[in-house]
Parts: C-alpha cells; sequence; structure tokens
C-alpha cells in the first residue's frame, strides 16, 4: 500500500500546502501516530504550509490544539478548522441566536455568542455525543425540528475509530433526524465544499493559486477524499485509523494517493 497511487483524476504537481485530519491521521486514543510528529516538523521546516481540519465536536478549538501540542506539533486555535466553527459561521450568516446545541460540554465554548437555552431554538446542532446519545435526546432533537428549528449537521460521518474499536459518529443520528422530520441537513464539516474552501482560505497569502496544489490528507473515504476531490483539492488517503481495505474496494472513491502513515509524506514531497 506504501506510496501507491489511487490513479483516479490524473497526477497533480507537488504539494504547496497540506491539510491534515487529525483523529486516526494524526494521532489516535493511544497517543501520536508513529512519525507524525516529525512528518508534520520536517513539512514546516521545507516551508510548507499544513492547517488542521477535523469534524471532532468533543473538543472545542482551543482543546484541539492544546492535545496536538502535548503530542509535540505545536498549533495554536487559529491553525484549526473545524466543523463546530463552520456551524457558528452558516449561524451567523443565516441571522440564528437561539440554537439547541446537542454537542459535548467540552465543544460549548465555541458556542459561547449563542442562546443554548432558549426553549424555542431557531436550530437544531447535531454533532457527536457517543455514549451520551439515547431516545430522549434524540426525541428532543426531533420535537425542536417539527416544531420548525433548522436541521445543522456538524458533519455526517459515519463511523470513527476509539480505544474500543469502530462506533457510531454523528452521521447515523443525522439522517434518523432527516428520515423522522422529512427535513434535510444543512453539512457544516466535511465533507462540505464550503468548508474546505474555508480551510484554504484560512492559509491566507500562503495559499496556492490552484486547489490542486492543495492536500487534503485523512483516514475517512467520504469527508476526507471524496469531499476534499469534490471541493477540487487532491487528496491523500493514510492506512491508519478506521482506514479498511473492504471499505475502500466497496466504496468506489480512488484517493489520489494511498500511504501507509503520514510517517511517508516527507519522502513524497
Amino acid at each position: 500500500m506504501s506510496g501507491e497511487k489511487g490513479g483516479g483524476r490524473g497526477a497533480a504537481g507537488s504539494p504547496r500546502a497540506f491539510l491534515f485530519d487529525l483523529d486516526g491521521t494524526l494521532y489516535t486514543d493511544a497517543g501520536a501516530i508513529p512519525g507524525a510528529v516529525a512528518a508534520i516538523a520536517e513539512l514546516r521546516r521545507r516551508g510548507l504550509p499544513v492547517r488542521f481540519v477535523t469534524n471532532t465536536t468533543r473538543r472545542s478549538r482551543r482543546l484541539l490544539a492544546e492535545r496536538l501540542a502535548g503530542y509535540g506539533i505545536p498549533a495554536r486555535p487559529e491553525d484549526v478548522t473545524t466543523s463546530v466553527m463552520g456551524g457558528v459561521a452558516l449561524l451567523r450568516e443565516r441571522g440564528i441566536r437561539r440554537v439547541a446545541a446537542f454537542v459535548a460540554d467540552a465543544t460549548l465554548e465555541d458556542l459561547k455568542d449563542f442562546d443554548l437555552a432558549s426553549p424555542d431554538p431557531q436550530a437544531v446542532m447535531v454533532g457527536d455525543l457517543g455514549d451520551e446519545w439515547d431516545f430522549a435526546r434524540l426525541n428532543r432533537a426531533f420535537h425542536f425540528l417539527m416544531d420548525g428549528a433548522e436541521l445543522i449537521a456538524l458533519h455526517r460521518d459515519r463511523y470513527w475509530l476509539r480505544g474500543d474499536g469502530l462506533a457510531l459518529d454523528a452521521g447515523p443520528f443525522v439522517v434518523a433526524l432527516e428520515f423522522a422530520t422529512g427535513k434535510t441537513a444543512a453539512v457544516c464539516g466535511k465533507p462540505s465544499a464550503a468548508f474546505y474552501r474555508a480551510a484554504v482560505a484560512a492559509l491566507g497569502n500562503r495559499a496556492p493559486a490552484s486547489l490542486r496544489d492543495v492536500v487534503m490528507v485523512g483516514d475517512d473515504l467520504w469527508g476526507d477524499v471524496q469531499g476534499a476531490q469534490a471541493a477540487g483539492l487532491t487528496a491523500w488517503m493514510v492506512g491508519t485509523g478506521k482506514f479498511r481495505e473492504d471499505a475502500l474496494r466497496e466504496s468506489g472513491i480512488t484517493p489520489d494517493r494511498i500511504v501507509s502513515s503520514v510517517a511517508e509524506l516527507p519522502g513524497l514531497c
């Protein structure tokens, strides 16, 4: 698998910037992926801009930056583009102030500018609650939606890898609410093209002229690979995290490159 070309869209030029998924790509619950710290340091030494993009909704941007730094990858909150901040941008764009936020408590600091306690929310925001999801919470979200609230999905990821194996992510709960209410969720994180455009724009004057020169690196076929390619970026898939050969074969999705882990990246640039 190491260094294998996906062969789906033709080769791009040498990467000019990188976007990295976090969980499963740079680290897992067990710690940093072997070689990840050195790989990011080397890319930065070469002057390649690096940014972190994630659908994780269980930590705020500040806490994610602290986690990266704790593993030896220096990062500031502004270096991290999250689906939650994509949700914040959407709420502001639509003039929504009252929000029923179904997210982990550690994420709420990124939603501090909104009324999260209203009994009459204008929007239901759905993220990953893990084991905190139960019928009562799902039914509460259902009633808000039936009363007229908009449905906002921080992402539609199907599953993720945690310490005890694969686990359901937010996507199945979003789909359940769509099915029950007949509403279509506005998606704020990966694979939304708007999310990727925001992440590239955050590179500022270091953003390459061509989106194809920006490489998205991740372990999720749909959010990281298919989403990035649809947005015009190059997408490389890692064989860590939730990567599964059978899912790749059956998906019909062709990454631009497949590597065993991020540790290989400096040798490919």
